[in-house]
């Protein structure tokens, strides 16, 4: 059974419970716990877990009340039963929002049931997860997209940044920990560990390469999961970058985030000292926060998501751009496409920059790719996949991945070769200009042809047929669960 099958599976269940008043959100929560038993046993690690409650002492108990009264227990007491940091981080205050015996039973047999051992891919188990994250976020009643990044984004910024060993990378809002998976996959792709390093440079790929921080409970519980599927230890803290807590993330190699959208609840600015300017803008003081975090001997360098207005807004806003330019080479800045995250009609854009050796005149010229305008409506008709990026990522490089663009690319960035694109959609605008405009970021737009033409109705007959693909999928989820039920 392929990971994708296994995860439909998975989350087919929650469509058992909803009598037992549990919502898609609480379910993966509850995935997460019973799940972790299973996959300790899969994956080698059981020993971690105190022997009372290991996964065959579940599916070894013939009364159903008592494997239930087990399990509660053990979400309120293993955090204090095992020594292992990350098990003791998922079960952190953990409780049940099952009420009904019967229905733990089912998830448990239906997850012992599945065939685990077919597929050989090493981080199958992490794929099964990430596919069930995916869904939750997905599913727009749970909430749960305002902290997931589409993969293809994920992926394609990853690729461009090209981490190498021996770095330290770090997402300071990192949610379910995707980027940093990402890295962490993007590496082990190149590199097989066995053979290229020591056990101590292991050590650290596992444990010190990769670190986040996320202020949500849940999100926080759902990435040290992830990581751990994954094979990594890494260190993800509970709390705000924001507050003090973020003054001591610094000195890293790289950087991938996508901060969190809106202002600080009730309007606060952040609890820190060391930030030259502080705003009630999230999204300007995690720039700010991301680019003060970078190490200063002109490799660090970083790709951050964030929505247009942080392109423009006045006041704080203005003085940290030009406070971004002055100490990084803030050298492109992809104008992504609207509808390609669930919160519907957010405009976002990927700033990518470097670090400088010292923090004057660092960027000359920033280069604007607009995959936003006339550009096709993403969705069940046209998915959104790493595919779209070719043409960003040819004039990204300079060309040089022209060829196989979508194999390999690590982004050694050609100026004199970006300099020769003829795209209509990729422009260089001086620093000059930008100053003039009071260093409004606003810009590398094309012209838009629906503005022109007022009879053009292809975006919402798109938008119409997508809506029609997504009910066609849900009617056949339902006949398919309706199926199983007889």
């Amino acid at each position: 059974m392929s990971a994708q099958e296994i995860a439909n599976k998975l989350w087919n269940l929650c469509n058992v419970l909803r009598d037992d008043g549990v919502t898609y959100h609480q379910y993966l929560n509850e995935l997460t716990y019973i799940l972790f038993l299973k996959l300790s046993e899969v994956k080698g690690f059981a020993e971690q877990i105190p022997e009372e409650y290991r996964w065959a002492k579940f599916t070894e108990e013939t009364d159903n009340i008592e494997a239930f009264r087990l399990y509660r227990e053990f979400l309120a007491t293993v955090s204090s039963k095992t020594d292992s940091a990350s098990i003791k981080d998922i079960y952190t205050n953990a409780s049940t929002t099952l009420t009904k015996p019967v229905n733990f039973n089912t998830l448990v047999k239906a997850i012992d049931d599945l065939d685990w051992y077919e597929e050989s891919d090493r981080d199958v188990m992490g794929d099964i997860y990430e596919s069930l994250l995916e869904k939750n976020a997905g599913e727009k009643k749970s909430g749960a997209g305002q902290y997931f990044t589409p993969r293809p984004l994920i992926n394609v910024m990853v690729k461009l940044m090209a981490p190498k060993l021996g770095e330290k990378w770090n997402d300071p809002a990192c949610g379910t920990f995707g980027f940093m998976i990402s890295a962490d996959h993007y590496l082990k792709e190149k590199y097989d560990y066995r053979y290229t390093l020591n056990a101590d440079q292991i050590k650290f790929q596992e444990e010190k390469a990769f670190s986040g921080v996320e202020l949500v409970g849940d999100a926080h519980r759902l990435a040290l999961m992830n990581a751990r599927l994954h094979g990594m230890e890494s260190t993800i803290y509970l709390g705000d970058t924001l507050t003090s807590l973020g003054e001591n993330l610094k000195g890293y190699n790289g950087v991938l985030a996508n901060p969190p959208f809106g202002t600080k609840k009730g309007g606060e600015k952040p609890t820190r000292n060391d930030l030259k300017y502080v705003s009630s803008n999230k999204q300007l003081n995690f720039l700010q926060h991301i680019y003060r975090s970078l190490i200063t001997d002109g490799t660090g360098r970083a790709a951050v998501v964030l929505p247009d207005n942080v392109l423009f807004e006045d006041g704080d806003g203005q003085r940290i751009r030009k406070d971004l330019m002055e100490k990084c080479n803030l050298h492109t800045i992809l104008r992504l496409p609207t509808g390609i995250f669930y919160a519907a009609g957010v405009k976002t854009n990927v700033l990518f920059f470097t670090r400088g050796k010292n923090d004057e005149a660092n960027t000359q010229n920033v280069w604007f790719y607009d995959m936003r305008t006339n550009m096709p409506s993403f969705g069940k008709r046209t998915p959104f996949t790493e595919k779209a990026f070719e043409d960003f990522i040819t004039a990204y490089t300079g060309g040089i991945c022209a060829d196989d663009v979508m194999k390999n690319y690590e982004a050694e960035i050609d100026e004199e070769k970006r300099k020769t694109i003829t795209d209509e959609r990729w422009q260089c605008i001086s620093l000059a200009e930008i100053e003039k405009k009071n260093y409004s970021l606003d810009l590398g737009l094309i012209a838009d042809s629906s503005l022109s033409n007022s009879e053009d109705l292809g975006e919402p007959i798109d938008i119409a047929k997508d809506a029609l693909a997504e009910l066609q999928s849900i009617t056949e989820q339902l006949n398919a669960m309706i199926k199983e039920l007889n």
